[in-house]
């Protein structure tokens, strides 16, 4: 027996599938991958992450979007939806629909055992390094108190700095927003035995 080849799409298909779709897909050389539903410590902490960096920039001209706003990295083709997004120069988008942002300044991913060691750190981080605007990513453990942020130095290189424990402050370098880690994590219930 012979396998049924996939058929792969084009940007322009998968957008017009995504748009009438009940649920989110991320796009990939032609190929579409369902995103599982998230945790309650996934959402927990992306959601006091934004609300935090949220109130810090208001009144704007930043916004902090969360898992809903698509991401679109013209260099690789990838479609993708990251946990947050934050935007601070005027939103550009993929067409007149409005709903795939080309231009994020920084973004963060919650890391789940799924997608920790071959996406996010691996695959993902390496496109969203190939987006100009970006200057800041940073991944948010949700098994212990750790967030790793990622700032892009003036050579493109990019610097990786640790946030551990819950008596700390994070920080961000491209934009002034300080959130104790104990905010981020609020709500959170770890192991009792901590993650290597």
């Amino acid at each position: 027996m012979s396998a049924v080849p996939i058929r792969l799409l084009t940007p322009e298909e998968y957008l017009a599938q995504e748009r009438l779709a009940p649920f989110k897909s991320e796009f990939y050389r032609g190929e579409v991958f369902a995103m599982a539903g998230e945790s309650f410590k996934h959402t927990r902490v992306k959601d006091n992450f934004a609300r935090a960096a949220g109130n810090q920039l208001d009144p704007g001209p930043c916004a902090v979007l969360t898992s809903d706003m698509r991401v679109r990295i013209p260099a690789t083709g990838l479609f993708t939806y990251p946990d947050i997004v934050i935007v601070c120069d005027k939103p550009e988008f993929d067409d007149k629909v409005m709903d795939t942002l080309l231009n994020p300044l920084a973004m963060v991913e919650v890391l789940s055992d799924s997608t920790e060691k071959k996406f996010d750190r691996g695959t993902k981080f390496a496109q969203y390094r190939k987006i100009l605007s970006l200057q800041e990513f940073i991944l948010a453990a949700q098994d212990q108190p750790l967030l790793e942020r990622y700032a892009r130095q003036p050579d493109g290189d990019w610097l990786l700095t640790e946030f551990r424990g819950l008596e700390i402050t994070f920080e961000m370098t491209c934009l002034r927003v300080k959130i104790p880690m104990n905010e981020i994590y609020r709500g959170v219930e770890f192991p009792e035995t901590p993650p290597r």
